[in-house]
Parts: structure tokens; C-alpha cells; sequence
């Protein structure tokens, strides 16, 4: 399983700079455009594009656990719950698996929590390279006030976060005020320091794929280290038309300025097979060099238990009850 075997060095540590930003350049913003219907057609073959079997099969789930975000962002959320989610992200599959899939020491990409749930997920991970990742920034709507935000931000780089997931204020979309939009993702980046950053979209809430366009390109203008489809509380979360609109933002943006920006869809990825699709689509759109958790993460915390699932059928021939692999 060669393929499979190479994802264990590519966890999850960044090979390439990082996106120092540009200038806004409105020219490169407003050509971005969508083609509604186009974008839907497309999106709508890809599910039957590409049929992975056996080994194949095996190891692109094994690089999709590879980029997931493991989140909690409960209300209820306990350390002791954390805990049991850093020991998942730790060995996300049960170790006799593993051994028979050859991936010994294969881990998910990040953790992902609360800013009060930082503290306790960075001493369970300590000794690994999984970093934690915090949401900030009055996470999920994003309409606090704008010096608590970035405070939060502070205050979460501080406590250990090595990645903040930021929400932009999708008015400013909503009213093309863009050079407010690329002022607040710049600031938030400034705040972040060493911190990686991802602009989260709430693509559900924008109104028109050309928004998210060029949405997608003010972020990555301002220095978004990734773009992010969804906060997972919107009523419509990741979609494959709107991550194709993304994911050529993203190719486009590479093309103008040779950095290379990272992409993650949330929110509604729950089963295997929908996490091939989205990786194929990434493969296509973007190129191998993007799939490696760099570059590319699932916001997600069922997905998991159904891609296990789907290697102890590979391993043993046999499915297992859902209950039999539990996240937390």
C-alpha cells in the first residue's frame, strides 16, 4: 500500500512558505465570476467519476483521515471529552487495523476546539505533531465586538492554539464592501503571529457563488493561510459546487502570485465515500501537491467513525456496527 504508507510523512507539518498577502487589487477581485449552472453540472458528476477499490481505496481513506480537523465545539464540551478526542486524533484507528494496513503511526491533522477547551487539548497532545486548532473571532457569527475579536485571537495563540479558525463578517460581503473585508482578515492575521489562519466563509450565508469568489480571493489577498467553507452551524454547510468555486479561487490565486493557499471544507461530511469525492475534486482542480494536510483538512467529527469502518471491511471482509467506533 505505497500510497497509503506515504502519509505518514507528510503529517502535518507546512513544506511550502506561507501566503505573505498582497495588496488588494479590486481588478483581480471583480473578475471572479460564477457560472451557476456550469459550476452545478459539474459538481453533479463528480460523484460518479471515480471508483476506488481494494487497496486504492484503503489508502486514499487513509490520507483523508490524515487531513481532518477533529472537532468538538459543544456547548457541553468537557476536558475529560477532549481528552478522549486527543487520544482518537492520536490513534484515530484501532491499532490492530493499522498494523495490517502498514500505516503505524497515522494521526488525524489537527484538533479543533473552543478557545476553553485549548489548554486541555494541547497536554493531551503533547509529544505529538498534531497541533490544536481554536475557533475565534466571536465564533460562529462573528458580530462581537471587532477589538474582542481580535483579542481573541491574542488570547488563543497564547494558550497554545497553533491554528485559529476565524469567521469573516459576511455583511461586508453582502455589501461589497471589500476593502473592509480584506482590513479585518488582515488584521486577524496580523494577530494570529506564527498561528496559522482559516478564513471561514460561511459560504451558506453569502448569497451567490460569485460572492464566494471573491470572497475567497480578499481572504487569500489578506493572508488567510486557508479558506474554509463553513462554521458547520449554518443551515447549508459544504457543498461541491461551492468548493469548486473555492478551489478555483485558490488556483487562480497560485497562478497570479506562486503561493499556495490551503482549503477546507465543513459541515455535512460524514461518510466515506462523500470524503472521496472530495478529495478526487481536489486532486482535479488543484493537483496532488494539495492533498496533504498542509494544504487541505475535512472539518469533521463522524467522518471519522465511518472511514474506520470502512477499513476493518478492508482488513477483515466484514462491516462493524457504527457504536463500535466511537470518536469521544
Amino acid at each position: 500500500m505505497t500510497e497509503a504508507q506515504t502519509t505518514q510523512t507528510h503529517l502535518p507539518q507546512t513544506t511550502d512558505p506561507r501566503n505573505p498577502g498582497m495588496p488588494l487589487d479590486m481588478d483581480m477581485v471583480m473578475r471572479r465570476t460564477a457560472n451557476r449552472s456550469a459550476i452545478e453540472r459539474r459538481a453533479a458528476t463528480l460523484p460518479g467519476r471515480r471508483t476506488l477499490k481494494k487497496d486504492h481505496q484503503a489508502a486514499w481513506l487513509a490520507r483523508a483521515i490524515s487531513c481532518i480537523d477533529l472537532t468538538t465545539l459543544a456547548g457541553d464540551d468537557t476536558p475529560g471529552r477532549v481528552a478522549r478526542l486527543c487520544a482518537k486524533a492520536r490513534q484515530p484507528v484501532r491499532a490492530d487495523l493499522l498494523a495490517a494496513l502498514g500505516l503505524d503511526g497515522l494521526t488525524v491533522g489537527a484538533v479543533c476546539v473552543y478557545h476553553d477547551m485549548i489548554a486541555p487539548a494541547v497536554s493531551a497532545l503533547a509529544g505529538t505533531n498534531i497541533p490544536v486548532a481554536a475557533v475565534s473571532t466571536g465564533f460562529p457569527a462573528g458580530l462581537s465586538p471587532f477589538g474582542l475579536r481580535v483579542a481573541e485571537i491574542g488570547e488563543s495563540v497564547r494558550a497554545g492554539a497553533r491554528e485559529i479558525d476565524i469567521v469573516i463578517s459576511r455583511r461586508k460581503v453582502l455589501t461589497g464592501d471589500w476593502q473592509g473585508l480584506y482590513d479585518e482578515v488582515k488584521t486577524f492575521r496580523e494577530a494570529c503571529g506564527d498561528a496559522h489562519i482559516k478564513a471561514i466563509l460561511a459560504t451558506g450565508e453569502l448569497g451567490t457563488l460569485q460572492n464566494v469568489a471573491r470572497a475567497s480571493m480578499v481572504c487569500m489577498m489578506a493572508g488567510a493561510d486557508f479558506i474554509k467553507t463553513s462554521t458547520g452551524k449554518e443551515s447549508v454547510n459544504a457543498t461541491l459546487p461551492v468548493s469548486l468555486v473555492m478551489m478555483r479561487a485558490i488556483r487562480d490565486y497560485h497562478g497570479e502570485t506562486g503561493c499556495r493557499v490551503g482549503y477546507k471544507p465543513a459541515g455535512g461530511i460524514s461518510r466515506a465515500k462523500d470524503a472521496l469525492v472530495y478529495l478526487s475534486l481536489v486532486k482535479d482542480e488543484l493537483g496532488d501537491r494539495w492533498l496533504r494536510p498542509d494544504l487541505f483538512r475535512f472539518g469533521a467529527s463522524s467522518l471519522l467513525g465511518d472511514i474506520e469502518r470502512q477499513l476493518e471491511h478492508h482488513v477483515t471482509g466484514a462491516y462493524s456496527a457504527s457504536w463500535r467506533h466511537a470518536i469521544g
